[in-house]
């Protein structure tokens, strides 16, 4: 059922909220490294749900039931939307006019215009229940995805029109739009075999079905260029297989059998090189001319290379004197006893720390899990789970070794500057950790209480970062004009 509405927002009148607080300011100097940093006031979020508009312009976050949209550059209080229930996803449309907000428990989706704050739409899928909600790239339709993945329905917001998409499969990732948005493409799964259709976005006619060479198909995804399709199998069989626009079958890539297989893939921003990370630790680069191996890097536990730098954290408490130890002091100095750390170069060898998994239990952590390009296509960043506490840097012009972070604690999220060859990490500590060829550096996030950082997310100019914690949010401004120092 889809409804629109046109009515005044009874919430209006909560609007009120302080202007972005920059009185807080880090300066960090290491060697060739500088950055001036701002940091704002802490702001309170839900389910880590924060999110950049696409043009850059808005941030809106989650609370509970509300939706919260702010100017980004001063962090006032534009708008205000209540939903029904608790925000279980959130997200912008394409053209930042709309928010879609959906509630599983419920089987609804609440759409909100930041144009016209009066106009609203809502979307119930009734009894066959919600498991996903996500936009189409027009940002004119909405596709939901039902309970036990019986099907997934198209929703129009200009024509109301509904259309129904059968047998998607439950995998990792069974859906990918193009970059471009003109298609989309669907694994899907029919008597007991796997298949992938390309749909046309405009008006969701199917291009191309094609079967699979997949026992149990894991995901898929289109190069940023469009041209070509990655789908691999489950973890219990190493494939990757690559296909054209047409369908037409490009090559199977398999590293080894009887083993574990793939855990992670992705595709560099230039298309020219599809990185494939698997759990004998080890990542491999395809080229994307004969789709063959052109490079293979090993996370070994032992580093030798000389020409690869290893930075490693050390904390230090400071220093605390009689007269810091006051009962003043201690109730309002939110920082006074929390740790400093730096980083340290160390010579070769370096032995990083290995946790060895458990085989008893399911989805043993060993193997490569995250993979991230830097937007330039320069650098490669990965994490291996049974060395959760280290960051590996790949240089993909001369396919060694660049550099390694190891923190004292495992690392929640790293993502690279969309703008510059600059990584973000943290680890749920009240530090935010920066890399760039440059050097590193560590950076206490000077709030009151101790801000937790568990994620982050890069604004798409690359001027600031969303710091989340657990229930809070806090934004870390760059100098842009400092940067090339």
């Amino acid at each position: 059922m889809l409804i629109f509405h046109k009515g005044g927002n009874k919430e209006q009148n909560y609007i009120s909220q302080k202007a972005k607080n920059t009185s807080t300011s880090t300066k960090i100097v290491k060697e060739q490294l500088y950055y001036m940093m701002n940091f704002s006031e802490v702001f309170k979020q839900s389910n880590q749900l924060c999110k950049v508009s696409p043009d850059g312009k808005y941030l809106a976050t989650c609370v509970q039931y509300r939706l919260v949209v702010r100017d980004v550059s001063t962090l006032q209080i534009l708008q205000l939307y209540t939903c029904l229930d608790q925000i279980s996803h959130m997200e912008w449309s394409s053209d930042s006019l709309f928010i879609l907000c959906a509630m599983y428990k419920r089987g609804i989706v609440q759409v909100w215009s930041l144009e016209q704050p009066d106009w609203h739409c809502k979307i119930d899928e009734g009894s066959i229940g919600l498991l996903s909600s996500r936009w189409s790239p027009d940002g004119r339709h909405i596709l939901n995805t039902t309970e036990f993945h019986l099907r997934i329905t198209v929703w129009s917001l200009c024509t109301k029109a509904v259309s129904y998409i059968k047998y998607p499969k439950v995998c990792q990732k069974g859906i990918d739009f193009s970059r471009d948005g003109c298609y989309m493409a669907l694994a899907e799964r029919r008597d007991c075999k796997d298949y992938v259709s390309v749909f046309v976005c405009d008006d969701w006619h199917l291009l191309r079905h094609f079967e699979t060479e997949t026992q149990d198909l894991a995901g898929l995804e289109w190069s940023p260029n469009g041209c070509v399709l990655a789908v691999w199998d489950s973890c219990l069989e190493y494939k990757v297989l690559t296909y054209s626009l047409d369908g037409r079958l490009l090559s199977i890539y398999s590293a080894y059998e009887w083993s574990l297989g793939v855990k992670s893939v992705t595709w560099s921003p230039s298309s020219q090189f599809l990185a494939i990370g698997s759990y004998d630790e080890k990542v491999r680069i395809l080229n994307h001319i004969t789709w063959k191996k052109m490079a293979q890097f090993e996370h070994l536990a032992t580093i030798n290379n000389p020409k690869a730098v290893v930075y490693k954290e050390v904390e230090r408490r400071p220093a605390v004197g009689s007269d810091d130890l006051s009962l003043h002091n201690i109730t309002i100095g939110a920082t006074l006893f929390n740790t400093q750390s730096q980083y340290e170069i160390c010579p070769p060898p370096v032995h990083i720390p290995v946790v060895k998994p458990d085989p008893e239990r399911a989805n043993p952590k060993i193997g490569v899990s995250a993979l991230a390009f830097s937007s330039d296509s320069r650098y490669l960043a990965t994490k291996n789970d049974n060395m959760s506490s280290a960051v590996w840097v790949w240089d993909m012009q001369k396919m060694t070794l660049e550099a390694v972070l190891e923190q004292t604690s495992a690392v929640r999220c790293f993502q690279w500057d969309p703008r510059h060859p600059r990584l973000a990490l943290c680890t749920g500590n009240t530090k935010l950790y920066l890399w760039s060829p440059a050097g590193c550096v560590s950076v206490q996030v000077p709030t009151e209480g101790g801000f937790q950082v568990q994620s982050l997310n890069w604004h798409c100019s690359g001027d600031s970062l969303i710091l989340l914690s657990k229930e809070q949010l806090c934004l870390c401004y760059m100098d842009s004009d400092q940067e090339d120092k």
